[in-house]
C-alpha cells in the first residue's frame, strides 16, 4: 500500500531563513519544528525535506558539504524524538556561473522532479500527500505534484500569500505556523492530535 507524505520546505518554514547556511550550527530550527515533525511521525505521514539549495550553484557551499549539514539535521531531530525520513535538494540555478549546476533543471521548485523522486523512492501516494512551505514555488510545487499545498506566514509567507491571491492560485490553508499548519492537516485527517490515530480508532 502506498504511503502518505508530508513535504516540508526546508528554509523559512521548518528552521529561519538565513540566507545560504554552510554548517548545521548556522540553521536555527523553529522551537515548534521539532514537536510538528513528531506529530507527523505518530501519524503515520513520511517527513520529506524538498529544498531548492541554489547557494551550491553560487558557490557558496559544496554538495558535500550540504549533505553534511543535512546528515547532522536528521540526527539533531532524531535526538528529540523526530524522524525525517528524507531530504531532496536542488543544486542547481539557470544564472550560475559554474556549467556544473547553471540548467533549468526539473528538479528546481516549483517544477515537480524532486517530489516524483521521492515518491518512486519511498511508495508515495502524492494525491493522499501535503506541501509545506512558506514561498509561492512551494506552493505551486505542490499543486505541480498533485499534493495538497499548505502555507505558512514564516519567513516569506506574508509576500507569498499575496502574490498568490493576485494569482488566483490559492493554498488549502495558510497557517501561522509549521506546527498549526500540521494541526491543520491532522484535523483534516480525522487524526489526534495527541495519540497519532484515526478518531474512532486505537493505537
Amino acid at each position: 500500500m502506498k504511503k502518505k507524505a508530508v513535504f516540508l520546505d526546508r528554509d523559512g518554514t521548518l528552521n529561519r531563513d538565513v540566507g545560504y547556511p554552510d554548517s548545521f550550527e548556522s540553521v536555527h530550527v523553529y522551537p515548534f519544528g521539532y514537536e510538528a515533525v513528531r506529530l507527523l511521525n505518530r501519524a503515520h505521514f513520511l517527513a520529506v525535506i524538498v529544498t531548492n539549495q541554489s547557494g551550491i550553484a553560487r558557490g557558496l557551499i559544496s554538495e558535500e558539504r550540504l549533505s553534511l549539514l543535512h546528515d547532522q539535521m536528521k540526527a539533531d531531530f532524531h535526538l528529540k524524538g523526530a524522524r525525517i525520513d528524507a531530504i531532496y535538494a536542488c543544486p542547481h540555478s539557470p544564472s550560475s556561473l559554474d556549467t556544473r549546476y547553471k540548467k533549468e533543471c526539473p528538479c528546481r521548485k516549483p517544477l515537480p522532479a524532486m517530489g516524483l523522486a521521492a515518491a518512486a523512492d519511498l511508495n508515495i501516494d502524492l494525491s493522499r500527500s501535503y506541501m509545506i512551505g512558506d514561498k509561492t514555488s512551494d506552493i505551486l510545487f505542490g499543486l505541480n505534484m498533485g499534493a495538497t499545498p499548505v502555507l505558512v506566514r514564516t519567513g516569506y509567507g506574508h509576500q507569498a500569500e499575496q502574490e498568490l491571491l493576485n494569482s488566483g492560485r490559492r493554498p488549502a490553508f495558510a497557517a501561522e505556523t509549521l506546527l498549526q499548519a500540521v494541526f491543520w492537516i491532522l484535523d483534516r485527517e480525522g487524526i489526534h492530535r495527541d495519540r497519532g490515530t484515526k478518531s474512532g480508532q486505537e493505537k
